[in-house]
């Protein structure tokens, strides 16, 4: 193989793909025309290349930059196959997605816009109608597709040599699944006496109600919190991530290759994201605003990995550009986020006086969603193990018990394929959140409490961004503090 010409390649296919994914999910055509793509680029994703870059790994002294290179070639390559392999489920299921309404009081309302309309509805009756018509939806029109692309990920990985789905996503990116499991769960277990006492206060203040009356249909006007829409004004929502940056030696007028994407469109995706086309070089930043915290918060997010992707130093390898653990981009991405629950932060820029509300509230929703995704790992290890018979139907009600126990919420089966991400995607944001306290506290003992204030910080931020994702988080972890990279370090950010 000749691993120059096979990166070249790559990263070609990668920015033709983001660029599609972009035009698509930010409602800019219906069509996810990604076929074509993987067909001009057919020979990074076959069984042989998969193999060769296998062996080239596995021969590649461990600990050394060619092993790890290599090892993010692996993962890049695998994962082609799969999506090679099911790129006409994929498309056929974003175009149906995408064409997906339902009648609600006389009017059609689009699959993806009908979140939005969920998240800002104040009556829990009417919520549940509408998250019931996207459940049926789901069960009717999305989960056949769901079900081959899954059964088609499952075997593509058992025919390239791996037992299962699963040992495929743990060899490729280099992730201890079970330990992570083990860790995971043990947080899960050791909060599940405090996550009622953090979580019902905040039910009853945001919606009237407590945990024993809550429906999962409530949950995403819980996380739009419309009682918060006073201290944080759309018209602060820009000028204040802006200034942030500002602050921290970033002025992102001038940003070459950034891309703001804000504008509504009726196919918009509601699910905020960052397309980094070229990394770094063109750089999309995408939001659907529908007003209150969220709109601070996907903004800060993305925001995150919109400046990491877009100081990524030009001359790093290829792998280390666009490849990697994406824990790491995540964890730059909650760090920003997080300074919306900053009392500093909200007082300077947005006027807010007494956080404690908003303080209680963050917390309350960043333990709901720790708790969520510590579920939907034990889920998908269920899910992604080697075939041993289980049904697509006992999955659901797996599914369902898994998210139930986590929440203290019935929770609902029909989105038990819709809500899994792929290669294991959930690992990232868990990482992440425990790497994310890490360095948030790193920068307060270096810089000051209100460290995003400081230039110095910028500038330290900026240095970690250029790396691109070449380390782990254990890694980064190890180069920052010296500590042992543990699950529990989230116990201690959110006082339970």
């Amino acid at each position: 193989m000749e691993l120059e010409a096979y990166r070249r390649s790559a990263e070609m296919f990668l920015a033709a793909l983001e660029r599609e994914y972009y035009r698509h999910y930010a409602g800019l055509q219906v069509s996810l025309e990604i076929e074509p793509i993987y067909s001009r680029h057919r020979e990074l994703f076959g069984a042989a290349a998969v193999q060769s870059l296998r062996e080239l790994r596995d021969a590649a002294p461990v600990g050394g930059e060619e092993h790890r290179r290599l090892g993010m070639l692996l993962d890049f390559a695998a994962s082609g196959h799969l999506g090679d392999r099911t790129k006409t489920l994929e498309a056929e299921l974003a175009r149906r997605e995408a064409g997906l309404s339902f009648a609600f009081d006389g009017e059609r309302v689009g699959f993806r816009e009908s979140a939005v309309l969920q998240a800002n509805e104040p009556d829990p009756r009417r919520r549940a109608l509408i998250e019931r018509s996207r459940l049926d939806l789901i069960d009717a029109e999305l989960r056949p597709l769901l079900e081959e692309l899954t059964e088609s990920r499952h075997a593509r990985a058992e025919e390239l040599g791996w037992g299962s789905y699963r040992e495929l996503c743990g060899d490729c990116k280099s992730i201890d699944l079970d330990e992570l499991h083990r860790q995971t769960e043990a947080f899960r277990v050791s909060t599940d006496v405090s996550y009622p006492e953090v979580l019902e206060p905040e039910l009853r203040r945001t919606l009237g109600i407590g945990l024993r009356e809550l429906q999962s249909a409530d949950l995403p006007s819980f996380f739009r919190a419309p009682r918060h829409d006073r201290s944080f004004p759309t018209e602060r929502l820009l000028a204040s991530f802006a200034q942030t940056l500002r602050d921290l030696g970033i002025d992102i007028e001038s940003q070459p290759g950034l891309i703001l994407d804000i504008e509504p469109r009726p196919k918009k995706s509601p699910r905020a994201f960052c397309a980094p086309v070229r990394t770094p070089g063109e750089v999309y930043l995408v939001i659907s605003p529908f007003g209150g915290r969220d709109d601070f918060e996907a903004l800060f997010h993305e925001g995150g990995h919109a400046q990491h992707a877009a100081h990524v130093d030009p001359g790093l390898p290829f792998e280390f550009r666009y490849l990697g653990d994406n824990a790491i981009g995540e964890t730059y991405a909650f760090l920003l986020q997080h300074l919306i629950e900053d009392p500093h932060w909200l007082e300077l820029h947005l006027g807010v006086r007494d956080a404690a509300e908003l303080s209680g509230f963050a917390r309350a929703k960043r333990l709901l969603y720790i708790r969520r995704y510590a579920a939907k790992l034990a889920y998908e290890l269920e899910l992604h193990a080697p075939a041993n018979g289980v049904s697509f139907d006992s999955l659901s009600h797996r599914y369902a018990e898994l998210l139930s126990a986590a929440l203290g919420v019935k929770w609902p089966s029909e989105t038990f394929l819709i809500d899994v991400d792929p290669g294991f995607y959930c690992t990232a944001y868990l990482r992440a959140w425990t790497l994310e306290t890490r360095l948030r506290a790193h920068l307060r003992e270096r810089f000051g409490t209100s460290w995003f204030l400081v230039r110095e910080a910028g500038e330290e931020l900026r240095e970690l961004w250029r790396q691109g994702q070449r380390l782990t988080p254990e890694e980064l972890l190890d180069q920052l503090t010296g500590e042992r990279f543990e699950f529990a370090m989230l116990a201690d950010d959110l006082g339970v």
